[in-house]
């Protein structure tokens, strides 16, 4: 997952789902697992990172 966008006029509970994300400003990127709560996550925060999904080898899955 790569942060795409500035969390600048952001509230801080986004703020907040960023940071536990692991993620600290755009272009920085993280490798997280698929769990529900990493989705759920990702899903209040969609707007600001780009996703993409890899096998358990960490190459990228073919879509």
């Amino acid at each position: 997952m790569r942060q795409t966008g500035s969390v600048t006029n952001q509230t801080e509970h986004t703020r907040k789902v960023l940071r536990g994300l692991g993620l600290r400003k755009p272009g920085h990127e993280v490798l997280v697992e698929n769990t529900p709560s990493f989705r759920g996550m990702v899903k209040k925060v969609i707007h600001l990172v780009s996703v993409e999904e890899v096998d358990g080898n960490g190459a990228q899955a073919s879509k």
